[in-house]
């Protein structure tokens, strides 16, 4: 397949098109970010970065905390509309119709109609040129209960998230594979249980043997995020 080069560019995809919240319950203020990320699973942290010039960005400097509010397809023309004003004239939470909700460990307000957030606290930031990015320990999260299954799991498949590539948004897609999957043997057949008949064949006819192909294979301990003590994991550029 033929490839051709460009001159070098910040260009990834697909990005996660968060509404990053600032400020206080009073205060406050909404900032569409695409670059983000995780850092670390222990301690888990994050980061996001942000413009010097953004409205949000003072906020953040002076407070040290927010949230990172994942979004969905519905919620498509409020990330755009958020990452396009600037908070400095328009109340976006008023505009835009979204709800205010009191984050567990930090001052600035969760988004109650996004389906997950991250409640971060800032503990470095770095100059990177254009943008500054906040390194944050995340010391919360909260989940909507309608994305949470009958065992406590939470079912991002249910939530609808939205992907942002160059420039468009994307509602994410049907889901293909599960973490472990590409190593997954398929189960052996049991062979059949000796009787009278099989007893009773010819001694040349071949008579299944007992199998030692269990499926008892472990997932590979490549990712580092234990959900407990000693256990293995299961499975824009915009901004104002």
């Amino acid at each position: 397949m033929a490839r051709r080069s460009f001159k070098a560019g910040a260009l990834t995809a697909p990005l996660p098109p968060v509404m990053v919240t600032v400020g206080d319950m009073e205060n406050s203020n909404i900032i569409t970010i695409g670059w983000t990320g995780i850092l670390s699973t222990i301690p888990p942290r994050t980061y996001i970065s942000v413009r010097p010039e953004r409205h949000s960005y003072g906020i953040l400097k002076r407070t040290n905390e927010f949230v990172i509010n994942l979004t969905t397809a519905k919620l498509a023309k409020k990330v755009d509309y958020a990452g396009i004003y600037t908070g400095a004239k328009v109340d976006k939470f008023k505009e835009c119709g979204l709800t205010k909700a009191e984050s567990k460990e930090v001052s600035a307000p969760t988004i109650a109609e996004c389906p997950l957030s991250l409640e971060c606290r800032v503990v470095e930031v770095i100059p990177m040129g254009t943008h500054d990015v906040f390194i944050a320990d995340i010391v919360s999260v909260s989940c909507d209960e309608s994305i949470i299954d009958e065992n406590g799991k939470i079912c991002f498949d249910r939530a609808g998230l939205l992907a942002y590539a160059h420039g468009e948004y994307y509602a994410l897609g049907e889901k293909v594979g599960r973490f472990g999957f590409s190593t997954k043997k398929q189960s052996a057949k049991k062979p059949p249980q000796k009787n009278k008949a099989v007893e009773n064949k010819p001694k040349n006819t071949p008579v299944a043997k007992e199998t030692d192909i269990q499926e008892n294979k472990k997932r590979p301990f490549y990712l580092d995020a234990p959900r407990g003590k000693g256990s293995k994991q299961k499975g824009g550029r915009k901004g104002r």
